[in-house]
């Protein structure tokens, strides 16, 4: 039957020439590229291939498999674990049974083959005890609506006659040595199955060759697809109860002021967002039942190791309630959360459960608004919401299929020896025994403690306003290699572009956002504000690099207008930020770090600067007037002065440079390029200062570095750090 709801992406053109390793890797980016197949990071492929041992140069069978942490959608040849099948096989022997199948990952790593050391996942004895070549383990919505079904066996039966398509059921079992005896037991006993079905967990499926791997999964997930989705299509408005709240028309206006407000309440520090109001999201969050649905928690467990064991759900007046009601309602519910879950980490956990962890919500649903997601990153934070709408797709195929089949008494996800999960209108969770088992697994806390350091700003969040100047665009870069997410503002669109692409290249693809704002326009930085409320959660860290001067005329003067200008973008340009940020700040509650950068010139006074020198005189004592009202929220505001620099300078383009070598007699030639102009201004500064060396962008972006960072300078506000080499003419008296 030709493929209804999903498309055969194969091209033999591009596999043509490709050895099997590769055309593994071709069929697993394919599946991962479709998140309708399966989730981030989630799901396994392999292959088992015959190629000649390093050491005795005889044909071995090798396991290829997804290696620990891998994700299909990017994962390349290297991210696959190469494991001798024999060596696999003979772990059979020293298997002690299902309380001591943990010991077993240890061995995993004693089968790898000839020196490629790619970390193996808890999944390899599912993939190695599978008598297929080739296997693909997913976890699609579609088919873990099923899985998640009280009446999941009468729907595989059910699905079979209108389909075809026999799919084997296997209860619920948590991944690892055991669940790899039991798909190779129920293998052999069915060898007409085209796929075994995973009690709340997932698919697998598998084929002779790559190509027929890949064609075999799309059919059968394409037949499940036919078998749920029209179904859920027909339920349409009256999904999950029917919608009992509607959506609100301000709802991005009151996420913008309940996101902040969230971030206060996450006890763990600063931490990034992410917003959804997508259309399925809203129907699941008005819904009659999404509270006991959203209490009863997810069942798949690669969903609630991102979003936990369950979501928080805010209850508020969604009829006429304003963003104040909304963010008491929110604020108020977080006690209860906490608790719930301490109850649910004591009752499951044993004596050598690894500690708790946050109790906070990673995922809050509000009726009427949308979804909150959390992480430590954009991007976890995005993927988590994105989990957590899996699990509503899941409970929307369970609950629409209710009708299909009669559900079984304990439903059929129990196995021997287990609890059942808590079902409503056919959607069965997984049990909160089982959940935890999973969540505070031994082996996913030393996963987790074998993760690298954060950095130091991870989990920060930084406007810098003038990416544009060699100084903005280093500070940017600076943050960002420590962690920050950065919103790059720029009054020019442009250079606000290029920051934040050429940031994204450097560190990841959700580092950074462009932002265009007026710096003396106070509409202009609150929709600055805003941005990166709406996108990363808040700010966390303001740092003002926008100035201008203006050189002056044979007389050393400029006109009035020109010193309206400075004034408006030196200092009225960092006050308004600086004001709007703070106002952010406080809403977080997170404490936060603003850095003005002030200039040497503040403290020196020489001719033909009068209006720029005076501007940074002002700025200085900004600084010190704003960390006055902002101590008692916790918020440092700190400037940095450096001498001129020249390198990459806005302020000293080719005019200003010529005017400059005239000014100090500099000898120059008109022929020579604007950077070998400014090499020999720089090179004059430098010899001014009592270290003689330049002052570049680089050491300015490392004192406000310094200063953004609560290890480093925690204690230290309303203080202007000079940066200029020595510049006795700075030095304060």
């Amino acid at each position: 039957m030709p493929l209804q709801y999903l498309t055969d992406l194969w091209d033999d053109t591009i596999v043509a020439g490709m050895d099997e390793p590769e055309q593994l890797r071709y069929r697993s980016n394919l599946l991962g590229s479709d998140r309708r197949l399966t989730n981030f990071g989630g799901g396994n492929t392999s292959a088992k291939i015959d190629m000649p041992d390093p050491l005795t140069g005889e044909t071995v069978n090798v396991l290829w498999v997804k290696g620990s942490g891998g994700d299909l959608g990017t994962i390349r040849r290297e991210g696959f674990a190469r494991l001798y099948r024999t060596a696999l096989d003979s772990l059979k022997s020293r298997y002690r049974g299902a309380e001591f199948e943990d010991e077993m990952v240890a061995l995993y790593p004693l089968c790898a083959f000839g020196n490629h050391r790619t970390a193996p996942s808890i999944d390899t004895p599912l993939h190695a005890f599978l008598p297929f070549p080739h296997v693909d383990h997913l976890h699609p919505d579609w088919a873990i609506s099923l899985a998640a079904s009280a009446n999941g066996l009468g729907l595989t039966e059910r699905l079979r006659d209108e389909s075809g398509i026999k799919l084997v059921w296997l209860p619920w079992k948590r991944p690892g040595f055991e669940l790899g005896l039991r798909l190779e037991e129920a293998a052999a006993e069915n060898p007409d199955a085209d796929g075994i079905l995973l009690g709340s967990h997932g698919l697998f499926t598998w084929g002779r060759t790559s190509r027929e791997s890949y064609t075999n999964t799309l059919r059968v997930l394409d037949a499940i697809g036919r078998f749920v989705v029209p179904r859920v299509e027909a339920r349409g408005t009256a999904l999950f109860g029917g919608r009992v709240v509607e959506d609100r028309a301000d709802r991005r206006e009151l996420a913008l002021r309940l996101m902040p407000a969230l971030r206060r309440q996450i006890r763990q520090g600063a931490i990034i967002g992410h917003f959804s109001d997508d259309p399925e999201t809203l129907r699941f969050v008005g819904s009659a039942q999404a509270k006991e649905l959203a209490w009863q928690g997810t069942s798949c467990p690669d969903h609630f190791v991102r979003t936990k064991v369950r979501p928080m759900l805010v209850e508020w007046d969604a009829a006429s309630g304003d963003a104040d009601t909304l963010i008491a309602a929110a604020s108020a519910g977080f006690p209860e959360y906490r608790a719930a879950y301490a109850r649910y980490y004591e009752e499951n956990r044993a004596d050598d459960s690894p500690a708790m962890r946050s109790p906070e919500p990673t995922v809050v649903l509000v009726p009427g608004v949308g979804m909150f997601s959390f992480g430590k990153n954009k991007t976890e934070a995005r993927i988590t919401g994105e989990f957590y709408l899996n699990a509503i797709h899941v409970m929307e195929g369970a609950t629409t299929l209710a009708d299909l089949a009669p559900p079984t008494d304990p439903p059929p996800q129990v196995g021997p020896g287990q609890a059942a999960g808590s079902v409503t209108e056919n959607y069965v969770a997984l049990p909160p025994n089982e959940a935890f088992r999973i969540e505070y697994w031994s082996l996913e806390e030393a996963k987790l403690q074998r993760m690298p350091p954060e950095k130091e700003l991870s989990r920060r969040i930084a406007v810098v306003i003038g990416v544009g100047s060699g100084i903005g665009m280093a500070i940017a870069t600076r943050l960002a290699a420590e962690g920050a997410h950065v919103v790059c503002g720029d009054l020019k669109p442009e250079f606000a572009d290029q920051a934040s692409d050429e940031l994204n290249r450097q560190f990841g693809p959700e580092t950074a956002i462009a932002a265009v704002a007026d710096c003396t326009e106070r509409a202009s930085v609150r929709r600055l504000m805003e941005a990166a409320v709406a996108h990363f959660g808040g700010v966390d860290l303001l740092v003002c690099v926008a100035a201008v001067f203006f050189a002056p005329d044979e007389d050393g003067r400029i006109t009035e207008d020109q010193w309206r200008k400075t004034f408006d973008v030196n200092l009225l340009g960092s006050y308004v930020p600086a004001d709007e940020a703070i106002r952010t700040m406080r809403v977080s509650g997170n404490g936060g770090s603003v850095v003005l950068i002030s200039s040497a010139n503040a403290v020196v006074a020489k001719k033909g600067s009068f209006a720029y020198d005076t501007s940074k005189a002002a700025l200085n004592h900004l600084v010190r007037e704003l960390a006055v009202e902002a101590g008692d929220a916790g918020i440092r505001v700190n400037g940095v002065a450096p001498a001129s620099v020249v390198e990459g300078s806005l302020q000293f383009p080719r005019e200003r440079v010529l005017s400059s070598l005239a000014k100090y007699r500099i000898a120059f030639d008109e022929s020579e390029t604007t950077e070998e102009l400014r090499a020999k201004l720089a090179a004059f500064y430098a010899e001014r200062s009592l270290l003689k060396r330049r002052v570049t962008p680089a050491a300015v972006a490392e004192a406000v570095f310094l200063l953004a960072s609560e290890k480093r300078t925690g204690l230290m506000t309303g203080q202007v750090l000079p940066v200029d080499a020595g510049l006795t003419e700075a030095f304060l008296r």
